[in-house]
């Protein structure tokens, strides 16, 4: 089945009694007992609630993993995924990454002596290069935040199958819809859903998918212990936001390729970063292995005096952190979503002072393109 149609119907199936067609919102936190030693399979909703689960089973299903797994935010979810490791374990890390993934991998976890090496993960040689006897699992984004390098998952889920290693994937920005790392052989993905899953700008959410059976127990067994879960409101607008993935996500590619295409022959704007151009390095890979190269574009404009005229010139786009939702958001993320990042290791990644990152959304991108004009314009 396409997972447009899979997408559409999560939750479809769930309240058989009554034949609703969206899943019930299971407002509760606990479950009464039919007798002594008996259970409905729900006792306590940190440990289990029907509509977290109907959005668990969805994401399993649209990623095609054993087990999915659904947190109070991204960070959550990658938090939880860190409790697989133990003291003096070493992972291999997207360098590009987001600031917040960077901030809980070195200012929390850093603490509990896990290391972390940071490599150009578009670069399979350089990720081979880093491996260490204590390594244990590479993560890597699919396409990087704010950068948009491009990972070539199914070679590099090779190198760790080779090499014992776990392969995580944070395919927040392109979603089951566009790649499914683990077709290509990855062992788990992660999203933050608060983005283009949930879609819609009002909830924030982390979800989780495994492939293995055995490791999605080990998986579950820190989600319940930790408990740091999604409630029943935000699962069931995930699942609303998740049933649209596929026609934002067609409009928000066709968007962004005209705009894409747009700045790069604007005269005040220097590079563009986006995979949908032939020219971008990551774009065959894409090609080969995704069917889209997503909605995210990052530019540079040619006067750093630029930025602060566009975020406050643009009327249509929105100057707002976070990303994937129907509306179009710009962010400079040297101030804002990489700023715990240190300021040698940005310039090094060319994360600079001339650098905007733009979420298109869904409105017409004419609309946007003259947005963008005006707000560029002397």
């Amino acid at each position: 089945m396409n997972i447009a149609t899979q997408a559409a119907q999560i939750g479809l199936e769930w309240d058989t009694r009554t034949g609703a067609v969206t899943v019930p919102i299971y407002q509760t936190a606990t479950f009464r007992h039919p007798g002594l030693g008996q259970s409905t399979g729900y006792d306590y909703t940190r440990s289990g609630n029907p509509t977290r689960q109907a959005l668990e089973e969805g994401i399993a299903r649209l990623d095609g993993g054993a087990r999915g797994f659904a947190y109070a935010s991204g960070m959550a979810a990658i938090a939880n995924l860190l409790l697989l490791f133990r003291k003096g374990d070493h992972l291999i890390v997207t360098e590009d990454l987001y600031g917040g993934t960077y901030r809980l991998f070195e200012k929390v976890f850093g603490q509990y002596d896990l290391s972390f090496t940071y490599v150009d993960t578009s670069d399979v040689a350089k990720v081979r290069e880093a491996i260490r006897p204590e390594t244990r699992a590479l993560f890597v984004e699919s396409l990087t935040n704010p950068l948009l390098k491009v990972a070539d998952i199914a070679a590099l889920s090779g190198l760790c199958r080779d090499r014992g290693l776990l392969c995580i994937v944070d395919n927040t920005f392109l979603t089951p819809y566009l790649l499914r790392p683990l077709d290509l052989g990855a062992d788990i993905t992660v999203y933050s859903a608060t983005k283009y899953l949930a879609g819609h700008n009002d909830t924030v959410a982390g979800l989780v998918v495994v492939k293995d059976p055995q490791l999605a127990e080990t998986v579950y067994f820190h989600q319940n212990s930790v408990g740091a879960v999604l409630g029943p409101q935000d699962s069931w607008l995930t699942i609303r936001g998740m049933k649209t993935l596929s026609v934002r996500l067609d409009r928000q590619q066709e968007n962004a390729d005209r705009i894409a295409r747009w700045l790069a022959e604007h005269p005040r704007v220097g590079k563009v970063y986006y995979p949908g151009l032939a020219t971008h390095p990551g774009h065959a890979i894409l090609e080969r292995q995704a069917r889209g190269f997503g909605a995210m574009i990052a530019f540079e404009v040619s006067d750093p005096a630029l930025v602060e005229q566009v975020l406050m010139k643009t009327r249509v786009i929105s100057f707002a952190e976070s990303l994937g939702g129907v509306e179009t958001l710009i962010t400079f993320p040297e101030a804002q979503t990489h700023a715990d990042i240190q300021p040698e290791i940005r310039a090094r990644l060319g994360i600079s002072n001339v650098l905007l990152r733009l979420s298109v959304g869904i409105e017409d991108a004419e609309d946007l393109i003259a947005d963008l004009s005006q707000a560029l314009a002397q």
